[in-house]
């Protein structure tokens, strides 16, 4: 029989926090950055927060929110085509649970083309769990304590010194999903920042327009995109 599952049912199973354990432990001795339930947990509070905002059903909304918690565990396995290993195990996890055929195929696509490098917004719940994904980044994310050692990654995000995903309605009711960050450019220069970000961020793009809005993206309140 059919379950409805929620974020907290998948918080709650070992086996779940077993793999998004292991996916961070892989990338953390590959010297990337967070991918810890942290990680996921933040992804999930701004998709769900985008989706809300555009007035979607709340059972969408629970499905980006379990999808952005999954999404990283194909890390378990293999940084390359994480992706689609990830979305391969989060089908095996929930149906193993009972959650609906229909759902899981939701969650299953939208984690599979959460990556820049091969995947495009598919689904409302997949188009957030691209804005959640591609809009974390933030100075607690690097993991590296040796200043001397940072590469560029980790440059960029302790550059950021704080980051806002914000939801604007304009006047003409047009909406904007903005991105708003505080760098510090002793650290990271603005073009650092678009030498590795800027395929995320024409990803967080698409995205926003397959949810009929715009993204842009702020810089120390300057409107770059």
């Amino acid at each position: 029989m059919d379950r409805t599952i929620t974020l907290e049912d998948i918080r709650s199973d070992e086996e779940i926090q077993t793999y998004v354990l292991g996916g961070d432990k892989v990338l953390t001795v590959m010297g990337y950055t967070d991918h810890s339930a942290g990680h996921t947990m933040r992804v999930a509070v701004t998709a769900a927060n985008i989706l809300t905002e555009l007035g979607h059903e709340e059972r969408e909304i629970e499905l980006a929110r379990i999808a952005a918690y999954l999404h990283d565990v194909g890390n378990m396995i293999n940084r390359n085509n994480h992706a689609q290993s990830g979305a391969a195990l989060a089908f095996s996890i929930l149906s193993r649970m009972g959650m609906p055929p229909n759902e899981i195929a939701t969650i299953v696509s939208a984690i599979g083309h959460h990556d820049e490098s091969d995947g495009r917004p598919v689904s409302s719940v997949s188009a957030a769990l691209i804005l959640g994904d591609k809009c974390d980044v933030r100075r607690s994310r690097v993991k590296n304590k040796d200043f001397t050692t940072f590469d560029i990654h980790d440059r960029v995000n302790y550059a950021v010194e704080r980051a806002d995903v914000e939801i604007e309605t304009a006047e003409n009711n047009a909406k904007h999903i903005n991105l708003k960050l505080k760098i510090d450019i002793s650290i990271c220069s603005v073009m650092e920042y678009f030498e590795i970000f800027l395929g995320r961020m024409v990803m967080s793009a698409k995205a926003a327009e397959f949810l009929g809005a715009t993204f842009h993206l702020y810089i120390n309140d300057a409107r770059l995109m």
